[in-house]
């Protein structure tokens, strides 16, 4: 049962998120449709009777200068430095809030009803906020062709405010599903990665977009590796809270109680048996 539930789950948000790259695959072309098309024939410059293989400039508005190709450091010691960042705040967390194993915990299954709903409630809504976000990078990508023609277009106070957007927005969605999530499991170690990492990997990728504006577009590569690691954090912390919530029968290794809820299982139906003589 439980592992349907999984396997549904997953599916659901599968769904949602190539209907809502459908949604913005359509509303790109439906944009690109209404911007006119570019002339394909330009006058050449100076008139018929330009000399090519004389010194005379070229006064023309449809020159256009290249910038110089930038250098291998910038290129692939840029998004590598990033990717170094990212590595040196977990590195940082690590060292400054190492683990322990005797931490507040909390049990979800003990929760009032309205709580366990409205957590349930609030990190499937945020799980198909992620995946319509998401969407918006197909949309932008087939409007423009490219992340760097999409944020070379994009002013400074738009990516300002696009920056602070996403940081707010991912800070809050990590953060209320992460406490729990990490309370719920406190006693795992590997499990208390789970949160920083995502939040880690979120706050990397939204600095790539300035990599991808003002320093080389091999930045993208940066943007990925975050946005595939904090989309699978997310989604590991949502399965984990929405089978502790909806199934609350089910026992999993990685529960902190299991022994006792076996043993409480076992003399259950131990109970439950007849013995010679009860009639």
């Amino acid at each position: 049962m439980i592992r349907l539930f999984e396997f549904g789950l997953v599916a659901f948000f599968v769904a949602v998120f190539l209907l809502a790259r459908s949604l913005a695959v359509s509303a790109a072309d439906a944009d690109a449709a209404q911007v006119p098309a570019a002339e394909t024939q330009q006058a050449q410059p100076g008139g018929d009777d330009f000399d090519f293989f004389s010194d005379q400039p070229v006064e023309s508005a449809a020159v256009v200068e290249l910038p110089p190709e930038k250098p291998l450091w910038i290129t692939a010691g840029g998004p590598l430095a990033l990717i170094a960042v990212f590595f040196l705040i977990l590195a940082a967390v690590w060292w400054f809030i190492p683990f322990d194993s005797h931490s507040v915990e909390l049990n979800l299954r003990e929760l009032p009803p309205a709580a366990k709903r409205g957590i349930a409630m609030a990190v499937v809504m945020f799980g198909i906020a992620f995946c319509f976000g998401a969407s918006e990078i197909w949309y932008q990508l087939r409007l423009h062709g490219t992340a760097q023609a999409y944020f070379e277009q994009m002013s400074l106070g738009k990516l300002i405010a696009f920056t602070h957007a996403h940081l707010f927005g991912f800070t809050t969605c990590f953060f209320i599903i992460g406490i729990p999530f990490s309370m719920q499991f406190n006693q795992l170690q590997s499990y208390q990665w789970i949160f920083p990492v995502g939040l880690a990997a979120s706050m990397v990728d939204v600095m790539s977009w300035w990599g991808i504006k003002y320093v080389a577009p091999s930045f993208e590569w940066v943007s990925m590796f975050c946005g595939i690691l904090f989309s699978f954090s997310y989604l590991f912390m949502l399965v984990g809270l929405l089978r502790v919530l909806l199934f609350p029968d089910v026992i999993w290794r990685s529960d902190k109680d299991r022994a006792q809820r076996l043993q409480q299982r076992a003399e259950l139906r131990e109970a439950a048996k007849h013995h010679e003589g009860d009639y």
